[in-house]
């Protein structure tokens, strides 16, 4: 039985390989989207459960302004967003510590890249119970 419908927006195409076969060996549907404009039209066609989302993203602003965009808007504001990121490497920021502030950064989690496919899917049942 399928567990869910899960969309990923990742400009990685190796990354967003990996997670989809990953996802998939578990029975979730698996979309995905390189850019953000893509992310948003499949987010309205394929009315995602969750959506996995990268902070720094090709074609559209970021992952933050994604992320405030949707919980804006009440078609798609209790879908839960994964964010991840290799940023806070690079930055220092730690963005796990502000996840969930719905004007800084409306995610219900939070991973950096690179993660293990068992905390993944750990924090993927988290926020996205079983539909069997």
């Amino acid at each position: 039985m399928k567990q869910g419908k899960i969309l990923i927006i990742d400009d990685d195409p190796d990354l967003t390989k990996a997670i989809k076969v990953i996802l998939e060996s578990k029975n979730y549907t698996v979309i995905t989207a390189s850019t953000g404009p893509e992310g948003m039209g499949k987010i309205d066609s394929e009315k995602p459960d969750l959506l996995i989302l990268d902070v720094m993203i090709t074609g559209m602003n970021d992952g933050f302004e994604i992320a405030r965009a949707l919980k804006k808007d009440p078609k798609h504001k209790k879908m839960p967003i994964l964010m991840l990121t290799s940023v806070k490497g690079k930055v220092g920021i730690d963005f796990k510590a502000d996840a969930g502030d719905p004007n800084w950064l409306p995610v219900e989690g939070f991973l950096d890249k690179p993660v293990e496919p068992q905390v993944l899917l750990s924090e993927i049942k988290r926020l996205l119970p079983s539909k069997s």
